[in-house]
């Protein structure tokens, strides 16, 4: 855990582990849903690997970003084909034996049916030795807790449905406020103040993201931080610097937690 004055966040890293996220046969679309909720949790999602289905490569991987971080999650390679490898290489990757366990097998055979739990889906109950199930309301077969790995399952409402288990599970910090004030500028328009505003505010973090859309170029500019009396001074400077270069903002983003969130006009 890191500290930050009076402000605590724990850092994470995820894997995706799979060939069809390498080869573009699928597009990823865990990485944002989780960075989202980490954040709402003042978890900072620090890394991210994309990894192949290769043990050497996953147990590296693991063993790596368990020693780096707080909290490693992971996503896929636990379903029941011989290409889902990430029980077992998180076992290696802990020095410790792949089980049974037995409730993850009784969840499987009350999804399926014992004639219908043929062995390819009983593959699915073998788990890290020690490690604490994660619950699969979708589509029973569960995940895994080991020390600080989390392992979900890499179809994104299954994963979502797990996580939402274990972000009630885990310490959470100081949850990471963010505001985002929309703009037509270009950015080398106001990349000079930007440099000098965030120099005052080493406690906020400003990134810049040009987009286009509906034909037209635009620009978000994002304040992050845990301080809210340093966030909305940086917002405000932030602004007036937008209006000095003969522009209005189109909106001011506010947000914190899920319930805590708003938007107002800039």
């Amino acid at each position: 855990m890191s500290k930050s004055g009076s402000f605590d966040t724990f850092s994470a890293a995820l894997a995706i582990i799979g060939n069809e996220i390498l080869s573009g046969r699928t597009q990823d679309a865990n990485t944002p849903w989780i960075a989202e909720r980490l954040t709402e949790r003042g978890i900072v999602l620090s890394e991210v690997r994309v990894i192949p289905d290769v043990e050497s490569v996953i147990i590296r991987t693991v063993q790596q970003l368990s020693e780096l971080y707080d909290y490693v999650f992971t996503t896929g390679g636990i379903g029941p084909t011989h290409d889902d490898i990430t029980a077992e290489c998180v076992a290696k990757a802990f020095g410790v034996e792949l089980v049974r366990d037995d409730d993850a097998f009784r969840m499987l055979e009350e999804h399926y049916g014992l004639e219908e739990l043929t062995p390819p889906r009983a593959k699915m109950s073998l788990v890290p030795q020690g490690a604490k199930l994660i619950p699969n309301p979708v589509s029973a077969a569960p995940g895994f807790n080991i020390k600080n790995v989390y392992v979900m399952a890499g179809v994104p409402r299954i994963m979502q449905a797990m996580l939402d288990h274990v972000m009630g599970t885990i310490e959470a910090g100081t949850p990471i406020l963010s505001n985002t004030v929309a703009c037509g500028l270009l950015e080398s328009v106001i990349a000079e103040d930007l440099s000098d505003l965030a120099s005052r505010y080493t406690d906020i973090q400003i990134g810049s993201y040009p987009h286009y859309r509906g034909g037209v170029l635009g620009l978000s500019l994002v304040l992050r931080g845990m301080n809210h009396e340093s966030l909305d001074k940086a917002t405000q400077e932030l602004i007036d610097l937008v209006r000095k270069h003969g522009d209005e903002p189109r909106a001011l983003s506010i947000k914190s937690r899920p319930d805590q969130s708003a938007s107002r006009a800039g």
